[in-house]
């Protein structure tokens, strides 16, 4: 397939296009970075401006699917569905975060006392992206949240998926790598499982 990465490189669009260029897929990274994006013979990196919904569109235009990754506090979701929607491609995945995942019923990681208060601005935009997308019909959205600890680290090729539950190993513990989340994303991309839904991967 054909598939453009907004954020491609930034550390989960790297790891992203890496997974899908290995799987014979042709990534379009697309960043203010481009120098920065995956050295692969099957990734093409172009400069793009998120903020930019016209361009952005353009750049798009003519891939099977559309990845976003990009933190939510530099964009905004209308901004992003907007260039989504000028650009004709339907299918449309987030990375997203782990804010918005219930550690109990009713409550969400983002409320608890612990959760570090440099990240509670983007989480909770996070939240908002989650939140406008399930307002989006016309679309075939899937928002993939990580663990609470999203690292740089091994490709496993093994881990959990869950659903709008924060996933907790039987250490108490809540991560999963930029490398195996990208397996699941790619997965997702070439299986769909959670149309216009959010889901989540952890060990």
């Amino acid at each position: 397939m054909k598939i453009a990465i907004i954020g491609g490189s930034g550390r989960a669009g790297r790891e992203i296009s890496a997974e899908l260029a290995r799987r014979g897929h042709q990534v379009t990274a697309i960043s203010r970075h481009p120098e920065n994006a995956v050295q692969d013979a099957g990734v093409t990196a172009v400069a793009g401006d998120v903020n930019d919904v016209a361009a952005l569109g353009a750049l798009l235009a003519g891939h099977d699917a559309v990845v976003s990754a990009v933190m939510f506090a530099d964009t905004d979701p209308a901004s992003l569905v907007g260039a989504v929607r000028a650009s004709g491609v339907v299918r449309y995945l987030v990375v997203g975060g782990a804010g918005s995942l219930e550690v109990a019923p009713g409550v969400k990681l983002i409320d608890m006392p612990e959760f570090p208060e440099a990240y509670k601005a983007e989480a909770s935009r996070g939240g908002d992206f989650l939140t406008y997308l399930r307002g989006v019909a016309d679309l075939d959205w899937t928002f993939l949240s990580p663990s609470a600890l999203f690292f740089v680290g091994d490709r496993k090729g093994h881990f959990r998926l869950g659903t709008d539950q924060l996933l907790v190993d039987g250490e108490g513990n809540s991560s999963i790598s930029y490398a195996d989340y990208a397996i699941a994303l790619a997965d997702e991309i070439e299986t769909p499982k959670h149309s216009r839904q959010r889901f989540t991967v952890g060990y």
